[in-house]
């Protein structure tokens, strides 16, 4: 087992997207309107994303309906629709989320354990309309349970930050997991880390021109799964325009991701999975009591007129520069 002591890492969670032309300003309304279960995030009246902190079946915060300003949606439709959508992971991918299938035995990626939204931490976050033309923000904490829902396994503190570019919008997210209770494990296995789930005709399977290219020049599934790389983009044609969206992985985390992408429009990025990904032998990552880890990522969601348009490489998702 790999013991972590004191992790100072800073992680940033950021969701962008990258538009041809700067079509937008820098100064764009930022609105956020909280519902009974999930807050609506609006950039100059268009919806680009929910973030969902509760629902009933999927027992773990996600963002779904993940749109570009324009209004085209990158991420899967939410639920999948029969017919039209490939509907296999229906509920486990809902469009990006951070969740963990091995925590302290626990599984949270699946669904047979609860990460449960407590509250938000910014009194403002509880407002029921708040714009900037500057920013929006807002942070949660959250719970993850154990089999037994009256005991805590670990707590989360993640906070938010919506800023309007020229090229589109960031949100900014920094996530701390700690116990001051016990030992937390994360458990060496595929399904960990921020996964996202592409709508179905960027999806490789689709045969409609998408593709998965990461930064070491690999190209889909069979090339790209299980290596090691500083992003992983998931791309292609959607209503004439070249969308797709690129994870991020911070340098400052506690060591690089492996890239668990499949054709079918998935792709996560996870630090924990040395055996899953490359066969040597299982390193738990352990966090000791009372201490954190903070994991940092980031999406950007692009559209542009055409691929020579975007590079993801001339993206920089961890600065607030555009």
């Amino acid at each position: 087992m790999k013991y972590l002591s004191t992790l100072q890492v800073i992680s940033i969670f950021t969701l962008g997207i990258a538009f041809c032309g700067s079509a937008f300003g820098e100064d764009g309304v930022v609105l956020l309107q909280k519902q009974e279960n999930q807050l609506d995030i609006k950039i100059d009246g268009q919806t680009v994303a929910n973030f969902v902190f509760r629902d009933e079946k999927i027992t773990r915060p996600y963002f779904a309906h993940v749109k570009t300003r324009t209004g085209k949606q990158v991420t899967r439709q939410h639920p999948p629709v029969k017919g039209t959508d490939k509907t296999d992971h229906a509920e486990m991918h809902p469009g990006i989320w951070l969740s963990f299938g091995d925590l302290n035995g626990n599984d949270y990626w699946r669904l047979k354990s609860k990460t449960k939204h407590v509250r938000f931490l910014d009194p403002s976050s509880d407002q029921s309309g708040k714009d900037s033309k500057e920013s929006g923000s807002f942070s949660v904490l959250n719970h993850y349970l154990d089999l037994d829902p009256a005991k805590i396994i670990c707590t989360e503190k993640c906070s938010y930050t919506i800023r309007p570019k020229s090229w589109g919008y960031v949100i900014e997210m920094q996530s701390e997991f700690r116990s001051d209770d016990q030992d937390l494990t994360f458990g060496d296995q595929e399904e960990m880390g921020l996964g996202m789930r592409l709508a179905t005709p960027i999806a490789v399977d689709s045969k409609l021109g998408g593709r998965i290219l990461d930064s070491e020049g690999r190209r889909n599934g069979a090339e790209v799964w299980g290596k090691q790389a500083r992003w992983c983009d998931y791309a292609g044609k959607l209503d004439g325009a070249w969308v797709g969206m690129t994870l991020f992985v911070s340098p400052k985390n506690f060591r690089p991701c492996w890239s668990h992408a499949r054709d079918y429009g998935f792709v996560a990025m996870n630090p924990f999975g040395l055996k899953a990904f490359t066969k040597e032998e299982r390193q738990d990552v352990v966090v000791k009591r009372g201490e954190a880890i903070t994991l940092g990522y980031a999406v950007a969601v692009h559209e542009t007129a055409n691929q020579e348009s975007y590079d993801a490489n001339g993206v920089d998702p961890f600065t607030q520069n555009p």
